[in-house]
């Protein structure tokens, strides 16, 4: 059997633009003489819809949407993932639903039965879990169809709770005992620079386990915060790969089944995880503005690396031409500063404006300084400053139109090294989900072939320019240290007393966890942020406020 593997850029609630890249990969797939062309997990309606699901109206176009594409699926079968009416008595509303269309109808439907309620995910909430299985027959072949979680039942987990979570239900292995001779798996699988390579593995597990040809078919592009990455994979039976399509871009492969017992395979080099970051916050920030019908966008330029890498990632999104920087030193900003930025936004020929912040802030001073009489320098002195930057930057971009980005890293985020309404604010947080470490790598791979970021940023201490010779390491650990102790707490969820065991700092350890719990209501306040980890700031990690922990 010939098969067409599509890997989409969709978009959530645009149904005409989703039925027309659908549509116009049917056309391709039965040029190429494809008997079958798959999609991934919601293509119909974008993922994830959220609350949209709770909308009749929205529902109603799915179907309809649905029902026009199966009339192009004629000489041709497609699957395509959407939501379906639930027509039982009981249980929720909704399935979320693998669709076999073929000669102009629906002929199959796959419900998922596992649906996933951990970090960004809640799709109980809106589906109805299935819970009966059967294979499909196609021309001769018998298809086993599957939605992302049904086939990673088995799935590695991170930590010793995840791994207490049994199911209680195994679709795959209800359909395995129905003798399918392909195994085929829709999904909408985020983008996570740690799982890349444990959730291939899951499908070539899947496939010498039971000794099928394992198809899996994820969607790329980006939905707010969150980017897919594609890297659809098609699996021998022996658990060799032997397709892969790129990752962050729209594909289309047509193959023959009948070469996956051929012994061929795909040699494939492990991707740099520096690089797939980099193209995923690319592809974020361009989805971000091309969907939401955005064009332009501003940043604050600091001549620090954080703000340096953010512009050259907006640029390489936006083109050069979209973006534009805003300069605002203080009294304490050094010379240096000032020349790295506007040597920087010269190179990526973005436009640059210098605004000092000399005057709003010592007017700020004069007419406080009654009220704070007596009262010694403090943070507060330092976060009027960062302010005034946010209302310069957000007059720039309410009188040109340009949306601000957020430059502020995961590390400072997590220990809320940062002001509220003040250099927290933006409309997209571009690096919220990046830590300091990660920072200087993407730099270092954004000056790969040539110096696009100066050295003199590269190479300066980090510092938030907001007293006299201020240092970041004079209120933080070194951010070797402190990255460590974040990941180990935030991705892998560890206990203060185990990082400890680990053989780290134990005073270091529970003040910069006494700064994390501390600060979860600067977070809650954040931006939304590109997700490039498996447990970002916003949706994916949802704290109480006030909670004592």
């Amino acid at each position: 059997m010939k098969i067409s593997i599509a890997q989409l850029n969709y978009h959530i609630g645009n149904f005409e633009y989703n039925k027309s890249l659908i549509c116009n990969a049917i056309k391709q797939a039965k040029g190429e003489n494809a008997e079958l062309v798959i999609f991934s997990e919601l293509c119909i309606s974008g993922y994830p819809p959220l609350d949209l699901l709770d909308r009749y109206d929205f529902i109603e176009k799915c179907g309809i949407t649905v029902n026009e594409i199966a009339k192009e699926c004629i000489g041709i079968s497609a699957i395509v993932g959407s939501p379906v009416i639930n027509k039982n008595q009981e249980g929720k509303k909704l399935f979320n639903s693998a669709l076999v269309l073929s000669e102009g109808r629906i002929v199959f439907a796959a419900n998922k039965a596992l649906l996933p309620t951990y970090d960004i995910f809640d799709e109980y909430q809106y589906f109805e879990p299935e819970k009966s299985f059967k294979v499909f027959s196609l021309n001769g072949k018998r298809l086993a169809i599957t939605i992302c979680e049904d086939l990673w039942d088995e799935q590695p987990f991170d930590n010793k709770f995840e791994k207490s979570r049994l199911y209680t239900i195994s679709p795959m292995e209800e359909l395995a005992r129905q003798n399918p001779d392909i195994v085929i798996n829709i999904a909408a699988s985020p983008f996570s620079y740690t799982k890349t390579e444990s959730r291939e593995n899951i499908f070539r597990n899947k496939a010498r386990k039971y000794g099928l040809p394992v198809i899996s078919v994820n969607q790329t592009g980006a939905n707010t915060e969150l980017v897919f990455d594609g890297a659809s994979v098609v699996v021998d039976p022996k658990g060799n790969v032997f397709r892969k399509l790129p990752f962050f871009e729209e594909a289309i492969v047509t193959f023959d089944t009948g070469n996956l017992v051929s012994g061929q395979v795909t040699t494939i080099e492990k991707p740099d995880p520096v690089e797939l970051i980099h193209d995923g916050l690319v592809l974020g920030i361009r989805d971000y503005f091309r969907k939401s019908g955005l064009k332009s966008a501003i940043l604050g330029l600091s001549g620090g690396i954080d703000s340096a890498v953010c512009l050259c990632l907006a640029a390489e999104a936006l083109g050069h031409e979209n973006v534009r920087s805003l300069l605002m030193p203080s009294r304490y900003s050094s010379e240096h500063s000032v020349t790295d930025a506007v040597d920087l936004a010269k190179r990526l020929h973005t436009r640059y404006d210098i605004v000092s912040i000399e005057k709003p802030f010592s007017a700020f001073e004069d007419d406080l300084s009654a009220l704070f009489e007596g009262k010694a320098r403090d943070v507060t002195e330092e976060n009027i400053q960062a302010r005034v930057r946010a209302v310069l930057l957000m007059a720039v971009s309410n009188k040109f139109g340009c949306i601000l980005l957020n430059t502020s890293n995961k590390s400072e985020a997590a220990v809320g090294y940062g002001t509220l309404y003040g250099d927290m604010a933006g409309g997209l947080s571009v690096i919220g989900d990046v830590y300091k470490t990660d920072i200087y790598r993407l730099a270092e791979y954004i000056n790969r072939h040539k110096e696009i970021i100066p050295e003199n940023i590269i190479k300066k201490l980090p510092s938030a320019e907001l007293r006299p010779d201020q240092l970041d390491s004079d209120s933080l650990p070194e951010y070797s240290i402190l990255d460590n102790i974040l990941y180990q707490y935030i991705e892998l969820q560890k206990p203060p007393e185990k990082i400890i065991e680990d053989g780290a700092d134990a005073e270091t350890i529970k003040r910069v966890i006494r700064m994390i719990n501390f600060n979860e209501y600067k977070r809650y306040q954040a931006p939304p942020i590109l997700r490039i980890s498996s447990k970002a700031f916003g949706a994916g990690r949802r704290m109480p406020l006030v909670a004592r922990y």
